[in-house]
């Protein structure tokens, strides 16, 4: 036992019991330790340690084993209390970094994180000869399996990363689970996100450089345009991985009565001292002409709102808003751009991009996208 010992892993105290007799059944000792939130004192997970001669084996029999799924359909149903993030997933660099960003947050506002990947399933109904359609749908259904086997395998590996970036500190101890689901990835994660009613979805992006091809850009883009649900989205290039590294947030404003109710439901993720709102508005010369007024009525008003958050304004009057903006936000060191949208339907949509889906094909900044 002169061995070093080294973390395995950091599970809730039912895995880790369970982890642990699967482990000395393989004559593999065992240590474990309660982890603590060191600002409530709270017994946040329990620490697996190991000898670290033995850590290729433990490994082995954790990947060989599947021990945990991470599927619990309870955490779906059940309603602990506790705040949710969804965090729709592709098995990119970008969508772990999403989830670095919803672990770190989940853990500061005490929030649960459900994972969820939507796959595609090829098969179609055939208008073949009944003899034949029968040996066409077994060859599917055989197919469909290789898929559900790839996904599966996909899932495991994520979280199987996930759980060693916890053991090594990189990642928080968040309770968080997973769930696959089948079919359209943007009305999937639409429909899920209704019932699991999440309090903030968080989604990796490939950023500006990103092709219009990119499955998860787009999907992105058609969440925020379907959801009423805030949803943060996260460029490949983000340069923060937690909340409290944002110091400068441009908060674009029209000066309605939407954007109070947003940048209230804004400040939930956001209030602390550190920070720095910045009131943006795109000005129109020919509709806009009490501009600079409103502005400052504006600030007054979120200034005794939130007396601890520094708030300041900039109007943007340029006949490229968005060129305008993005050199603002270049200047400013701005960390993310929050704005309110509104729900359009399929043909507004189609003949009409929002600004929304327009910065997140050509900004590498994080958006915040909200409903008022």
């Amino acid at each position: 036992m002169g061995d070093k010992f080294v973390t395995l892993a950091i599970h809730t105290n039912e895995k880790a019991q369970i982890l642990k007799s699967v482990l000395e059944s393989e004559n593999i000792s065992v240590l474990m330790e309660d982890v603590g939130d060191k600002d409530s004192n709270a017994i946040t997970g329990v620490r697996l340690r190991i000898n670290e001669s033995d850590l290729p084996k433990a490994l082995n029999v954790v990947e060989s084993r599947n021990l945990f799924s991470y599927s619990e359909p309870e955490t779906y149903r059940t309603d602990d209390g506790r705040k949710r993030i969804l965090v729709p997933v592709d098995f990119s660099d970008y969508s772990l970094k999403a989830c670095r960003i919803a672990f770190n947050l989940a853990k500061e506002i005490k929030a649960k994180v459900k994972i969820i990947h939507v796959y595609f399933n090829p098969y179609y109904p055939t208008a073949l000869p009944m003899a034949e359609a029968f040996a066409y749908q077994g060859k599917e259904e055989a197919d469909f399996q290789n898929i559900l086997e790839r996904v599966n395998k996909d899932i495991q590996k994520l979280c199987n990363t996930i759980d060693e970036k916890i053991a090594s500190g990189e990642f928080p101890p968040i309770n968080y689970s997973y769930v696959l689901k089948e079919g359209l990835p943007e009305e999937e994660i639409v429909a899920y996100a209704k019932d699991y009613k999440p309090s903030l979805i968080v989604m990796g992006t490939r950023g500006k450089d990103q092709k219009s091809a990119d499955l998860i850009g787009s999907v992105t883009a058609e969440v925020i345009e379907m959801t009423g649900i805030p949803l943060l989205a996260i460029p490949e290039r983000t340069s923060f991985t937690d909340f409290h590294q944002v110091k400068n947030i441009s908060f674009l404003t029209n000066f309605s009565q939407r954007d109070l109710v947003s940048f209230a439901a804004m400040m939930e993720f956001f209030n602390h001292e550190e920070v720095k709102i910045h009131l943006t508005h795109i000005e129109d010369k020919k509709t806009d002409k009490w501009t600079l007024i409103k502005l400052e009525g504006i600030q007054s008003y979120f200034e005794k709102q939130y007396s601890n958050i520094k708030i300041d304004y900039k109007l943007i009057s340029s006949t490229d808003s968005l060129v305008s903006l993005e050199q603002f936000v270049e200047a400013a060191n701005i960390d993310i751009i929050a704005l309110t949208t509104a729900k359009r339907n399929l043909f507004t949509r189609m003949f009409r991009p929002s600004v929304s889906r327009k910065m997140l094909f050509q900004s590498d900044i994080p958006l915040f996208v909200l409903r008022g």
